[in-house]
């Protein structure tokens, strides 16, 4: 059962946290308030810090494959930045979740059900890519220079987009394949009208939000690759940080716009990675090194976005 242990530790924490939040935290349909968004938002975090005992453990131990030869401590660092990459390369995706609840016309109380539902999703389909980014660098070593070179194209592109509300009810892209409604029936589904089953705004939220979620995937991922190939990282660092995210929304829901300087940080740190990933064949790049640089830009854009707000104020 060897190297098996720690996937089903795993995927058993997760889906005991899973538990925890749909069936404990979340038992009925309620807005989530302030100090609730608060509390889960620490408990994400605190069981992401955990399982990083846990990656020391399994390899102290011998007990997952190791085909970088970590160390027990740089196994740690390498877990630890890599979350903390997929959780600020993410910030872009608050937004995006924000519009999408308003597009739709989601109310509060509705709105952790689909994250929920999006967070299962997420997990699969970042599962596919992560094996599949895998073999492809197995089989192609050059390719992480196009990961690189597609980053750099994302952190430039990203620059260039204004943040605009889209009316997501008149999306035509998923109105093509899908009869939807703008009415929400309770939280359902699915729903009658004028004898006939049509989906409801819920469904066209939580697809569009899976939809969304696969295309900063394919940003994302690529930048995990430049600190580690190890299938066990990068796949126990993107789940907690999906997990975090979807509580960290709640958390932000109100001050998205007071750190709009943060999009600088993600830049910053998405022209790092791509460089990274450019030169890994000539230049190794300490790990300590690429943890501080992520925390030092993230620490950055959150004080200047802070410094602006309070002018603003003032003014």
């Amino acid at each position: 059962m060897g190297n098996t242990l720690p996937w089903i530790v795993l995927i058993a924490h997760v889906g005991v946290l899973l538990f925890i939040d749909f069936f404990i935290l979340h038992k009925k349909d309620k807005a989530t308030n302030p100090k609730q968004a608060v509390f889960e938002t620490l408990f994400f975090v605190v069981n992401a810090l955990v399982f990083s005992g846990i990656v020391y453990w399994f390899y102290k131990n011998g007990m997952v494959d190791n085909p970088s030869n970590l160390s027990p401590g740089n196994s740690v660092i390498k877990y630890l930045t890599g979350y903390i990459i997929e959780l600020s390369l993410s910030v872009d995706n608050l937004f995006v979740i924000a519009i999408i609840f308003v597009g739709y016309k989601i109310p509060k109380q509705y709105q952790h059900k689909l994250l929920f539902l999006g967070i299962i999703g997420a997990i699969v389909f970042r599962a596919i890519l992560i094996g599949v980014g895998l073999i492809l660098i197995h089989k192609i070593h050059q390719i992480t220079i196009f990961f690189g070179l597609f980053l750099l194209y994302t952190a430039f592109n990203m620059l260039k987009k204004e943040e605009q509300p889209k009316d997501y009810e008149q999306n035509k892209g998923i109105a093509k394949f899908f009869n939807i409604s703008n009415k929400l029936d309770n939280g359902h589904f699915r729903t009658e009208i004028n004898g006939k089953r049509v989906f409801t705004a819920m469904f066209g939220a939580l697809i569009t939000i899976e939809f969304t979620d696969i295309l900063f995937a394919l940003d994302s991922i690529p930048a995990i690759f430049a600190l580690t190939t190890d299938p066990f990282i990068v796949f126990s660092s993107n789940i907690f940080a999906i997990m975090g995210l979807r509580s960290l929304y709640f958390f932000l829901a109100n001050m998205l716009e007071k750190f709009k300087y943060l999009k600088y940080s993600v830049f910053s740190i998405l022209i790092f990675v791509s460089l990274k990933l450019i030169t890994a064949s000539w230049v190794e790049i300490p790990e300590w090194f690429s943890l501080l640089f992520i925390g030092i830009s993230l620490a950055i854009g959150i004080w200047i976005s802070i410094l602006k707000a309070k002018t603003d104020e003032s003014q």
